[in-house]
């Protein structure tokens, strides 16, 4: 006799062998809660805002706490295993002891800067000490930065470089010139040859005192007329001009006496003048002419937006990077023999850099490239890593014989930055 076979049938109608398969009440895996929508505000979103170190808000929903879901019982984190047991249990950033919880030191808040990148320190002009720069102590008006800012104490270089050959051929030309008119002078006793040799070389010498007087307008009327490149269509080692708003980088700089904030380049100036006997402002200082006492330039790295392709690049100019500026500054300060009533906060600035206020004729001279500033800047494309950047070129940049203005080659180093002088702060595009 043969043994029937159980069958059961299903919710579909459908007849199947076998016993119906018993549900059996599953333990839950974890402890489930109710994620409320933040609406994109980072202090409702929970563990993203304990990233960034800021507040939480702990009812989200914003109701009473009691409508705010309850933890999972001790039990079910015991069963899921979601929240270890043990001695190093606990929440995060604490370590359980006998004394109770101990916080976990943090180096800082990571806030969100207004340019969007993700930087240390708090937001606005000062920065925490990871990006580089230091905080000065709050009685002290002097800022110090570290070696991401590079601090530009020299001033701008430019030098004429002509080959050594066509240097040796002019000057056996000139002795030879002079050795020749002297002796047929002589010779003949009549002076015209030598009239003759001095109108030849009259040219050659008004021509050098020509580049001596005209060497950094030149300068700065072929970087003005130098065409602009497109990011977007830039080779890796490529020398362009790039054109566009900046915005600051980690680091945002800080003008010393006007306190102005979030700028990629800072400069301030201490100048005296010296008459006739009086106190020299530097060993290189002479009469009758004004002197540099005491210079302040700094500028980090910073961010450009093309203005022809829209191509954002980051411009290298800190951890000590060389670079030339062409900022005009603007005279903030003019101490003169008339007036002589010096502001507080010009004390202020002279006391906090020891520096003597007595009977001098002085100015103090601000310049500044703010975030948002039109600017333009001059130097070396790199594509690393999908990251487009502008760094200063390894060799001297050459402006090449201009003949129509009589100017010989003139040779400046580093990244070139230009800035237009009748723009001001009403120019600034808010970024």
């Amino acid at each position: 006799m043969g043994t029937r076979i159980p069958s059961h049938q299903l919710s579909n109608g459908l007849y199947v062998s076998g016993r119906p398969e018993q549900l059996k009440e599953r333990q839950p895996t974890m402890g489930s809660r109710a994620v409320p929508y933040t609406g994109g505000d980072v202090k409702k979103s929970g563990e993203l805002g304990k990233m960034f170190d800021i507040a939480v808000d702990p009812n989200p929903l914003n109701g009473p706490p009691s409508s705010r879901p309850s933890r999972p019982s001790s039990s079910s984190q015991h069963n899921s295993g979601s929240v270890r047991s043990g001695p190093n249990s606990g929440p995060l950033g604490t370590k359980s002891s006998g004394s109770g919880p101990i916080p976990k030191k943090s180096s800082g808040p990571l806030p969100l800067q207004p340019t969007g990148l993700i930087t240390s320190g708090p937001l606005g002009s000062s920065v925490g000490r990871r990006s580089g720069q230091l905080e000065p102590p709050a009685s002290l008006g002097k800022a110090v930065y570290g070696s991401a800012v590079t601090g530009l104490n020299e001033e701008v270089r430019l030098r004429f470089k002509v080959s050594k050959p066509v240097m040796w051929v002019l000057l056996v030309v000139v002795v030879m010139g002079l050795v020749v008119g002297a002796f047929l002078t002589v010779a003949v006793k009549k002076l015209v040859i030598l009239v003759a040799v001095a109108a030849i070389l009259a040219p050659l010498v008004v021509v050098i005192l020509w580049n001596c007087a005209w060497k950094k307008r030149g300068l700065i009327g072929f970087l003005r007329r130098y065409s602009d490149a497109e990011l977007r269509g830039a080779i890796d080692g490529q020398y362009v001009k790039v054109t566009g708003v900046v915005t600051c980088g980690s680091i945002p700089l800080e003008s010393s006496f006007q306190r102005v904030p979030r700028c990629v380049y800072v400069s301030t100036e201490l100048y005296e003048y010296r008459g006739w006997g009086g106190k020299s402002a530097n060993p290189k200082h002479r009469f009758f002419s004004w002197g540099c006492r005491h210079s302040e330039k700094y500028v980090a790295d910073f961010y450009i937006s093309d203005f022809q392709s829209g191509v954002r690049a980051v411009v290298k100019a800190g951890y000590g990077a060389k670079v030339t500026p062409f900022i005009k500054p603007a005279t903030v300060v003019d101490i003169t023999k008339e007036n002589r009533e010096l502001s507080p906060s010009f004390l202020r600035w002279l006391a906090d850099r020891s520096l003597s206020s007595d009977d001098r004729v002085m100015c103090l001279k601000e310049g500044y490239i703010k975030e948002g500033s039109t600017v333009s800047v001059m130097g070396v494309v790199r594509r690393q890593d999908n990251v487009l950047m502008i760094v200063p070129p390894a060799e001297p940049v050459s402006t090449g014989c201009q003949w129509a203005r009589c100017l010989l080659p003139t040779y400046i180093e580093g990244l070139i930055l230009t800035c237009d002088e009748s723009q001001d702060d009403a120019d600034v595009i808010p970024v």
